[in-house]
């Protein structure tokens, strides 16, 4: 890889244009080149660029600024746009097997363009496509190819209208088959079936937050307001504040990208399983871990880009509000991640469940805590994580996502305790089994969900940065991100923290959030290049002050003038020719 950043293959990673971000670029303490192949690789970052270039070069995906196009129009262009997609073949069905992860990959280019062409090309080749192939006979096979053509097309119908998470109270008869029997299995397997559709909202969250953050942050990096002087005004991502507000989603999408991965590459190795008809104890429980997983998942991702979101367009301004800038727009789109596949909130019952259940079966059998994928395994030492305190007492012995890693053991670990005996407290006073689980959720059961799947997102990243592979020079900053991530997290469970009795005294908060800021501070020279490696070329992200070159006002007034011509040559423009000096105020300051 590094020969392929000494050789400058310009090609595939091309230079960015001369301009206002050069200062910042400049003082990256990385190659963002080195970091784009170490995180994505050669193959994938040419994957992306032809998706991408033929994009751009395609006049049916041409943007079409000031044009506001009806619901139906829009859905007919859309369905133009995903059937191209299936023309262009960009990922055949034995590129799915072959090499998986450019699924998702595909999915975010599209989602990136427009997040409904992602969702259309999304159901009808995964989820439809999926469907057929794995639930049909010998005799529906002939339709995938025409599936892959869109000479068919699918759409999703709910058979019963009263139900939605509640799927066991769905009214279809099934029939006990006597000859595969261990209905702990057989339910295993089947949950893991359910996760394929929030292990991509999941990926669809993180494209938004992506885009939400190379928009915020290349804007701050240009953007300049007040200074030590009067004379003098700095970039407003010099300021602490800024910093806070936004670096810590620049981790989140690092962390998350990883575990979104990571997690895809498990429900693939599940998948294969069901394939190959293996009906084995362990894949029965892989299943049901990955359905905790992406249960909890999918409200950690959907959720933390709803607030990136939001912070990343109150952090521009009035700018943020301005919908050529594509920030509220990535709000609306992120929105409905909350609630489709399951709302949220109900889904972390289902992750705090499967924990419940481990901890059940090891009190009362005696069994070890052991998971497919071991993200439970650290629970077998429970009673010893529990005895642990904070014990760091300065803020560089705090900079290390180690640290929060062992302060998450010990919240999971306490949360599960807490849970378990409020639940059976309750059952105890006479409450149903019903009764007491709705009783343990608001400030015990969904927590828990939460502290364990933040876990296991910062243990997968803590772990993919420090493995020996990473490239010396980019394990500092790699390190910064996975530590601002943990610690960052880790802070919203402050009042838990001391609650518990983790935390003690007015140090053990003050080093935490010193701890984020000091990281904040420390990462700011890299934050344009390490939003250079997540961006997509100015077409795509489609917002001025986030374009590449960061000439933000220029970029501005250019955008202003391309919606005049629009509204120039719109039927209706002589009513309001009011508006036409103004017009020819704005190209005199070009």
């Amino acid at each position: 890889m590094a020969s392929t950043v000494e050789g400058g293959d310009t090609a595939l990673l091309p230079e960015f244009p001369r301009g206002p971000l050069d200062a910042y670029r400049a003082r990256a303490s990385f190659s963002w080149k080195e970091l784009a192949l170490f995180t994505e690789g050669e193959g994938m970052l040419r994957f992306k660029k032809t998706i991408f270039s033929a994009l751009e070069n395609d006049p049916l995906f041409a943007r079409s600024p000031g044009a506001d196009l009806s619901l139906e129009k829009y859905r007919e262009l859309n369905f133009l746009r995903c059937k191209r997609i299936f023309e262009y073949d960009f990922l055949s069905v034995e590129d799915m097997f072959k090499s998986p992860l450019k699924v998702p990959a595909l999915i975010q280019c599209l989602g990136m363009y427009d997040s409904s062409l992602a969702a259309k090309y999304l159901l009808h080749s995964l989820v439809f496509g999926s469907a057929v192939y794995s639930s049909g006979s010998e005799r529906h096979l002939t339709y995938i190819q025409k599936i892959f053509r869109m000479e068919i097309f699918g759409c999703f119908a709910l058979t019963e209208l009263s139900h939605g998470s509640n799927t066991k109270a769905i009214r279809t008869t099934a029939h006990y088959d006597p000859a595969t029997e261990d209905v702990r299995q057989r339910f295993g397997a089947s949950l893991g079936s359910l996760s394929s559709g929030r292990v991509s909202i999941v990926s669809l969250a993180i494209l938004n937050l992506k885009l939400a953050v190379a928009i915020a942050l290349r804007f701050s990096a240009t953007r300049r307001q007040f200074g030590p002087t009067e004379e003098e005004e700095i970039p407003v991502l010099e300021y602490p504040m800024q910093q806070w507000r936004l670096l810590p989603y620049l981790a989140a999408v690092y962390a998350l990208d990883h575990f979104s991965k990571s997690l895809f590459l498990d429900l693939v190795e599940l998948q294969r399983g069901l394939a190959s008809g293996d009906r084995s104890a362990r894949q029965a429980e892989l299943g049901r871990e990955i359905h905790a997983l992406a249960s909890a998942s999918k409200p950690l991702a959907s959720w933390t880009t709803q607030q990136g979101i939001q912070e990343c367009r109150e952090a521009c301004g009035g700018h943020g509000y301005l919908a050529m800038n594509r920030l509220g727009v990535l709000r609306d789109d992120n929105d409905p991640n909350c609630t489709y596949e399951g709302d949220n909130n109900i889904l972390l019952q289902q992750t705090s469940n499967y924990l419940l259940g481990l901890l059940a079966h090891q009190v009362h059998d005696g069994a070890c805590f052991r998971s497919p994928l071991k993200s439970v395994d650290f629970l077998d030492a429970y009673p010893g994580i529990l005895d642990q305190k904070f014990e760091v007492s300065s803020v560089a012995d705090c900079l290390d996502s180690a640290v929060a890693l062992a302060a998450y053991k010990w919240l999971v670990c306490y949360l599960l305790r807490e849970t378990y005996q409020k639940l059976n407290q309750e059952k105890r006073s006479g409450s149903s089994d019903f009764e007491a689980r709705n009783k343990c959720q608001v400030s015990h059961g969904r927590p828990l969900a939460l502290a364990f799947v933040e876990l296991t997102v910062v243990q997968r990243f803590h772990e993919h940065v420090h493995q020996p592979s990473v490239p010396p020079s980019l394990r500092a900053v790699l390190g910064r991100l996975s530590a601002l991530y943990a610690l960052w997290s880790l802070s919203r469970h402050a009042a838990l923290l001391y609650r518990g009795g983790y935390f003690s005294g007015e140090q053990a908060g003050e080093v935490l959030e010193s701890a984020v800021l000091a990281l904040c501070s420390q990462l700011k020279d890299d934050a344009v290049a390490l939003v250079d490696v997540i961006a997509p070329p100015d077409f795509v992200l489609d917002s001025p002050i986030g374009r590449a070159d960061g000439e933000l006002y220029k970029n501005l007034w250019g955008a202003v003038l391309q919606e005049s011509k629009v509204l120039e040559r719109a039927s209706w423009w002589p009513e309001f020719s009011v508006n036409k000096p103004v017009i020819g105020s704005l190209k005199s300051k070009l």
